[in-house]
């Protein structure tokens, strides 16, 4: 224990350039999503490189069906705390949907909300050709970005659902340039969802920024997963085929609780060794009071 705590007290912050060097040593990054201050701490303390407050917050956390509905308010919540715990970690700030779609100023706009108020290092959002204006006006603000390439859930409802991308050559083309152009643009590194392993791959190779995946296979710079899919706790329909589950918290948790509700209504809980002890002498005088009292009615049950 004293050693795990030496080590995390001696890790440097991870910025840019300690990305940027675990792709030139090809040593992948870890890459998790957080939400509030216990799971930063955790991710910190494990040694996780980055860390994602992903608009996914929505669905693990806020209980809606997808992401479209999460504002840059519950953004801000979830990025401040997540920001306060992870000291060692890079975090990226997932800008939700309309936050950088409707003009370049909305999008510099929100994008500093995460790095001036949330403390964030570098903001996402999602789209290739179509949003380089946004990642360029971004950048030139002096704001890391990556752009989120394949399966884009703020688009789910053009694309007809979730699906993997990249299984034929139109869609490889397309995510290649769209890759390509992002990279022109500015972002400092680029994510792939929902990807075959090989085409991830190549694209990862077009480009000199760092490439992480989701759901992308081996052959990138990272790997990103859902805490709440990685622990075992997500509470929903959604079970993507790419996440691996680590841990069963949501079995653990359910448990306890029930064993919780099971000892109060046995009235087994409090026992004795969670009580707060009275000095015998004051509590005949408090009994005292009370038996003499016109406003509390001693009750036998209790």
């Amino acid at each position: 224990m004293d050693n795990e705590k030496k080590i995390e007290s001696t890790r440097k912050k991870v910025n840019l350039g300690t990305l940027r060097h675990l792709k030139k040593e090809g040593i992948p990054a870890s890459y998790v999503t957080a939400y509030d201050y216990p799971s930063a701490c955790f991710a910190d303390a494990a040694g996780i490189d980055m860390i994602l407050v992903g608009d996914s917050g929505g669905m693990t956390m806020l209980g809606y069906a997808n992401t479209m509905p999460v504002t840059m308010e519950e953004m801000m919540f979830f990025s401040k705390a997540v920001c306060r715990g992870a000291k060692k970690c890079f975090v990226v700030g997932d800008m939700p949907f309309l936050s950088y779609q409707i003009s370049d100023a909305s999008a510099i706009q929100n994008a500093g909300r995460f790095v001036a108020e949330a403390g964030c290092d570098a903001v996402k959002l999602e789209g290739g050709v179509r949003m380089a204006s946004r990642i360029r006006a971004i950048s030139d603000a002096g704001i890391a970005v990556m752009a989120h390439l394949g399966l884009t859930p703020q688009s789910i409802s053009l694309a007809g659902g979730y699906k993997v991308y990249g299984k034929n050559l139109d869609e490889f083309k397309s995510i290649l340039q769209d890759a390509i152009e992002v990279e022109k643009a500015g972002a400092s590194f680029i994510l792939l969802e929902a990807m075959p392993e090989e085409p991830a791959g190549w694209i990862r190779d077009a480009v000199n920024i760092p490439v992480y995946g989701i759901g992308a296979g081996k052959k990138l710079d990272g790997q990103l997963l859902i805490l709440h899919d990685l622990i075992g706790s997500f509470v929903g329909d959604v079970h993507p085929k790419f996440a691996k589950k680590y841990a069963e918290v949501g079995k653990i948790i359910t448990e306890a609780l029930a064993t919780y509700h099971t000892e109060v209504k046995a009235a087994q809980f409090p026992s004795e060794s969670h009580l707060y002890p009275v000095d015998v002498a004051e509590l005949a005088k408090i009994r005292e009071f009370c038996a003499s009292s016109k406003v509390i009615k001693t009750k036998s049950s209790r």
